[in-house]
């Protein structure tokens, strides 16, 4: 009988979920060579070649992605006896990308429950914008994702939790001059915030100034404070800053909200990321 190790079958279904050695190497936590290795000795096993190279792709060959679907449902099934019953145990990193906006408001009471649910767990929480975020989500370099959006891609599942409606504030000071005809500075975050793209949609283009950009809410939140323009914000983040006097409302506020999601890749099988998914779709952000 051959020889084959559970983490064999473990590196190959995920290099056919994830699409590279290199992306399954970072969700095993492991090196490249050592995915390679793991695959020569497959195939040793096996008696037959699992991938063949096509320019710099490894390509899975037809028998290999047989083998694949016929040991996809037997590993699924190992992981669900595994981890029936046993949640409480669960444990190892589970890394989640998020926004500002989500890190502010839902997600420290996700944390939480996790921590608490989950003490065995660690959470390797990264911040970033939507369009890194998606691509480290398919990369493999993140597990799960709260994101700005509405994302349709073919390579994720998403959850909506919500949306956050955005208001245009600058300082008391900023203002007055703004109703004297003074010209303020517009800021915003980057071109590929889905902020930066209702601001777009609510000014005319035509009479736009320069806009300066920030890849920090917070910080943005606070050039506008200090009186160095006028934005375009979350109202989540600017709350505090509103009842306390700091920001005042200078135009009317745009009709479209930032809808917000959360997400995992749509291949993902690992029972407790599934699970965690499950109760992200369950957050609201506010």
């Amino acid at each position: 009988m051959n020889r084959i190790a559970l983490y064999h079958l473990e590196t190959l279904l995920w290099i056919a979920r994830l699409g590279t050695f290199a992306a399954a190497a970072e969700r095993l936590n492991t090196t490249q060579p050592t995915i390679s290795a793991r695959v020569r000795e497959l195939e040793a096993q096996i008696g037959y070649p699992l991938f063949q190279r096509e320019g710099r792709r490894m390509m899975l060959t037809v028998r290999g992605r047989q083998l694949v679907r016929d040991t996809e449902p037997l590993w699924a099934a190992l992981e669900r006896t595994l981890a029936a019953d046993n949640q409480a145990g669960a444990r190892g990193v589970v890394r989640i990308g998020t926004g500002e906006i989500a890190a502010a408001s839902c997600l420290p009471a996700f944390v939480a429950e996790v921590e608490r649910d989950f003490p065995a767990v660690t959470l390797d929480i990264g911040i970033n914008l939507t369009a890194q975020m998606l691509q480290d989500l398919l990369g493999g370099k993140s597990d799960l994702v709260f994101l700005a959006g509405p994302v349709a891609s073919p390579g994720v599942v998403t959850a909506s939790i919500g949306a956050v409606a955005l208001r245009w504030l600058a300082s008391p000071h900023s203002a007055a001059a703004l109703a004297q005809g003074a010209q303020l500075p517009l800021w915003s975050l980057p071109r590929a915030s889905p902020l930066h793209q209702v601001m777009l949609e609510t000014l005319s283009v035509d009479a736009l100034p320069a806009i300066r950009t920030c890849n920090n809410a917070r910080m943005l939140i606070d050039i506008i404070v200090a009186g160095q323009g006028m934005a375009l914000l979350p109202e989540t983040m600017v709350r505090g800053a509103l009842a306390q006097g700091e920001l005042v409302e200078i135009r009317e506020r745009p009709q479209r909200a930032i809808e917000f999601q959360a997400a995992i890749r749509a291949e993902e099988r690992d029972p407790l990321v599934l699970e965690l998914f499950r109760r992200a779709g369950g957050l609201r952000i506010d």
